[in-house]
């Protein structure tokens, strides 16, 4: 796997869950993350482990439904590091309600965030990104955008609408050299893994619940330069749940 040293890594959501496990990775390669979340505590926690580590990084507080928050940020960071090579898009969050009783607040929150936030973030990170010649850029959406559980539409729609950004925006950057890609979690346990049942695991074609770990190797490997002849692609990562026919019996 190719080394990030004097690489400058993006990640949102990276306070918590699957974006601070993609943020480690990449500092354990070398790079010097910089971290955003909307949530202060979390992000703390996240920038002192990095500190003790040693690791190169920043943290920034945002709210990516605000898009002077985003332009801001990306200002910060190229203020900061000089340069941006990946943005990681992984924030999101979702609200499960009955389409019946779904408030227009609650959708417009869910698909700004999700969708048009990866969409601000993606734009300015790349106009930095063009200047240099090249970047790497990977939004994270889910099995969701492909299949549903009830009561999950603004979710669904936001994560069915980053693929569709995902292959629109390769196609746009690839003269600037920036390539677009997108990553389809399944289930990805940030709990206690431990605490799983078997069953959980046998469900699976491959034979586990899935983990942060697994993500941020997904993006390692999108992301090395060596592999700049994916673009517009949607990694599926949920150990083979969305090829496996489910019948009653």
């Amino acid at each position: 796997m190719s080394n990030y040293q004097n690489k400058v890594v993006i990640v949102t959501g990276a306070g918590n869950g699957i974006g601070s496990v993609i943020a480690t990775h990449y500092a354990r390669k070398g790079a010097s993350v910089a971290l955003w979340d909307r949530d202060p505590k979390g992000l703390r926690i996240v920038q002192e482990a990095f500190e003790k580590e040693g690791f190169v990084s920043s943290s920034l507080v945002i709210d990516l439904t605000n898009p002077d928050e985003i332009v801001t940020g990306i200002e910060q960071v190229k203020t900061s590091f000089g340069r941006i090579d990946v943005l990681i898009n992984n924030a999101g969050l979702g609200r499960t309600q009955s389409p019946y009783d779904l408030a227009v607040d609650d959708w417009d929150y869910v698909l700004n965030t999700n969708l048009r936030g990866s969409f601000l973030c993606a734009r300015e990170a790349a106009r930095v990104m063009r200047t240099q010649g090249r970047g790497a850029i990977v939004n994270i959406a889910s099995t969701r955008a492909l299949m549903s559980e009830a009561n999950t539409e603004a979710y669904a729609a936001s994560k069915g609408g980053i693929l569709a950004l995902t292959h629109a925006l390769a196609i746009s950057l690839g003269p600037d050299h920036i390539n677009v890609n997108a990553i389809s979690p399944g289930w990805i346990e940030t709990g206690d893994y431990n605490q799983l049942k078997a069953s959980d695991h046998a469900q699976h074609p491959a034979g586990r619940v899935g983990k942060p770990d697994d993500i941020a190797r997904a993006c390692l490997y999108l992301t090395n330069p060596e592999n700049d002849f994916i673009t517009g692609a949607n990694l599926i990562v949920d150990g083979g749940m969305t090829r496996k026919m489910i019948y009653e019996e």
